[in-house]
């Protein structure tokens, strides 16, 4: 009678006894795992190492397979998310302490209660990645549970979809891949590959790591098939950045002196079709500032030019406020004059609020705790998720305020054929000199990709830009200077892949394949 002999795991055969010895101690391999979390904030902007996420990410899929149990795989990959998000949203803590009243200690605890949240998707990955570890097929299993956990991140709690790891790839080669797929495409892609590398490291298996490099190296023929075309037509646009401070910006006494800088920084521009102030760039609400709306509107009009700039929207009767964006000046081209009026529809209010920020839930409770859940302009009312595209001066801007860049499906359910122009305006002078609005740009190029279409970015301190459909920087001001960008946009038409059926494909397709791992799951003891 032959004798059962057992037989090693791979994962076991090519796991080298020192690295055992490292993902054994608790304390040192969550350091460690920490640390490679940490270290993947290089890979976005302003830095952009963009192979660094595949590095990175190979590691934690690494830890999760060698653990020996699904408590330790599950505490490695808190350990990872931990250093990853706190790194890289270290910005995060300045609103906090600056302008939210809190002592250094109690911001940078907030920001680590922030951080430990977002490190659940993370551990939820390792959690997977311990399970299905004996499968052929991990690499794809895992890069479907990261997309479909990014899905849920993006969602849940109103959404905080930051530092997906696809942003990092703006200026890599698989950039020519976000038309069709979108950044959440090459997240998968990114999973993939790291996986791949762990397959190819450890068991010596081959095709992942063939996939991927296909993948990659396919990337410029994708370009074919981005469904947009230039139209041979360009429109001049100036951009104002007024680098007001923030704690500066609502202070009654500088509301007239913030209005003039605006002007004075855009009269020499006039006559330019379209012309951008940031979010709130006007510090007056808009019923009080009608007089000065109606004096800028008729000048735009009288010189040819169309003006589109935040302002806060707030009804006296309900005690309603809207972080909004309106147009004044030339409607069309044909106007004989400006077209504002209070109210009128060619506005668009703020949908996707920031939390604190914007709106404080539970706001009776949480109010009197502290000053952070009391800021200036912190109880927005939301605007509709579908809003018609702003008409300047015959074009069509499709907008988005400050933190809404970072929601393609919103862009995508606003989307119209004859969308001529994305538009962002931002005040992130919140962050100071930080690498948080590095990355905001960073995401905004990445819709100018997903959807082919020239993009325009105005903030109050920077970064200012405008930005080709191909999510290339055409131009930016320097941060913290006021100055007036001004540039010559190409402007495209036709619909992307991703523009035309959003995530769904790849949704899909992931949830099948997570699907088909239960199935297999069942079929192979744990």
């Amino acid at each position: 009678m032959a004798k059962h002999r057992s037989v090693a795991s791979p994962i076991e055969v090519f796991k080298p006894p020192q690295l055992t010895r490292v993902f054994d101690s608790r304390w040192l391999s969550a350091l460690l795992m920490a640390l490679t979390g940490a270290i993947s904030t290089f890979a976005f902007a302003p830095y952009s190492f963009t192979l660094l996420p595949v590095l990175t990410i190979a590691i934690l899929c690494y830890a999760a397979c060698c653990s020996s149990r699904w408590q330790h795989a599950a505490w490695l990959g808190f350990s990872w998310g931990l250093g990853y998000f706190a790194a890289g949203l270290n910005w995060v803590h300045i609103p906090i302490e600056q302008f939210g009243g809190l002592p250094l200690l109690l911001s940078l605890a907030l920001l680590l209660l922030l951080s430990a949240y977002l490190a659940l998707y993370p551990l939820l990955f390792a959690l997977l990645a311990f399970r299905l570890k004996a499968h052929s097929m991990l690499p794809l299993y895992l890069a479907a549970a990261w997309m479909l956990l990014e899905a849920l991140r993006s969602w849940f709690l109103t959404g905080f979809p930051w530092l997906s790891p696809g942003y990092s790839q703006t200026d890599s080669i698989l950039r020519h891949w976000a038309p069709l797929i979108g950044e959440t495409g090459l997240t998968f892609i990114l999973v993939l590959s790291a996986a791949a590398l762990m397959q190819l490291l450890s068991r010596r298996q081959f095709w992942p790591a063939a996939l991927a490099v296909l993948l990659w190296l396919s990337a410029p023929l994708a370009s074919h098939w981005h469904g947009w075309q230039a139209t041979g037509e360009t429109l001049d646009v100036a951009l104002v950045q007024g680098n007001i401070k923030q704690e500066l910006r609502w202070d009654p006494a500088l509301e007239v002196s913030t209005m003039r800088l605006y002007l004075e920084l855009t009269q020499p521009h006039l006559g330019t079709p379209l012309i951008i102030w940031p979010e709130a760039a006007i510090p007056r609400v808009e019923i009080l500032a009608e007089p000065y709306l109606f004096e800028l509107d008729a000048i735009l009009a009288e010189h040819g030019s169309s003006l589109i700039t935040g302002i806060i929207e707030y009804n006296f009767y309900t005690e309603e406020a809207w972080n909004s964006l309106i147009t004044l000046g030339k409607r069309r081209q044909s106007d004989a004059g400006g077209h504002y009026q209070p109210r009128h529809s060619n506005r668009f209010e703020k949908h996707h609020l920031l939390p604190i920020g914007e709106f404080v839930p539970f706001e009776d409770l949480l109010r009197p705790l502290a000053p952070i859940f009391d800021l200036p302009m912190s109880s927005f009312s939301r605007g509709s998720f579908v809003q018609h595209n702003l008409l300047a001066n015959d074009h069509k801007l499709l907008p988005a305020i400050c933190f809404e860049i970072a929601f393609p499906r919103q862009l995508a359910a606003n989307f119209q054929q004859d969308t001529g122009l994305l538009l962002t305006v931002s005040n992130d002078a919140w962050f100071g000199d930080s690498i948080g609005p590095h990355q905001h740009l960073q995401i905004a190029r990445m819709r100018a990709l997903e959807f082919g279409r020239p993009l325009l970015r105005a903030t109050n301190n920077g970064i200012t830009a405008t930005i080709a459909a191909d999510g290339r920087i055409q131009q930016q001001l320097p941060q913290f200077e006021a100055g007036v960008l001004t540039d010559q946009m190409q402007l495209t038409t036709g619909q992307t892949p991703y523009s035309r059926y959003r995530d769904w494909p790849l949704w899909l397709c992931s949830l099948v394949l997570l699907l088909l791992a239960g199935w297999q799951s069942q079929r192979i003891p744990a």
